[in-house]
């Protein structure tokens, strides 16, 4: 085994033993406080008191040993002893750890990469289509108004010949009815 690994392998045995030592406070700290309280209070301020001392059907707190039973006989030592992947991983070499955490995001970088050049893309080829409806739509929409103009002049010259030819039989005595 390297020097790397001991030391990690020291650190998780280090914080093992914090996370025991904290669970165990979390759980028994609230009932040693009450006790220790209680006790250097002192019996006089019950008789100073105007009320009667209160009692209690409370069960005691529970001890760490019947909350979980296998934490006091845990042998650190043994931690990860027969899981071989685990072997594995804490003895490669820390190097080799960043190396892979880089090659990974190196992965994932080249990843969203290729997406957002695939989205770019897709976006530059929608964009031009767009562009040619719409100048399908400007020429369609010119055509319109060409034939709405010449509409309006045959118009204008259909009424013209209209009123001339209605003006030359009103002259041949023609009246409406």
């Amino acid at each position: 085994m390297s020097g790397g690994s001991r030391r990690s392998g020291a650190c998780v045995r280090c914080c093992l033993v914090l996370f025991a030592i904290a669970s165990a406070l979390s759980v028994s700290g609230p009932a040693l406080y009450w006790r220790y309280k209680k006790r250097f209070s002192g019996i006089s301020s019950y008789s100073s008191s105007s009320c009667a001392p209160c009692v209690c059907d409370c069960p005691p707190p529970l001890s760490l040993h019947k909350i979980t039973p296998g934490l006091i006989n845990l042998s650190i030592t043994d931690c990860g002893k027969h899981d071989p992947e685990l072997n594995k991983e804490m003895e490669k070499q820390f190097v080799d750890l960043l190396t892979e955490e880089l090659k990974l995001q190196e992965d994932v970088a080249e990843e969203h990469t290729y997406h957002m050049n695939a989205t770019l893309v897709e976006a530059k080829r929608l964009a031009s289509q767009y562009q040619k409806e719409a100048e399908k739509c400007n020429a369609a929409t010119e055509t319109c108004e060409e034939a709405r103009e010449q509409a309006e002049a045959a118009l204008a010259k259909e009424k013209k010949i209209t009123a001339l030819w209605e003006r030359r039989a009103r002259q041949l005595g023609w009246q409406d009815g």
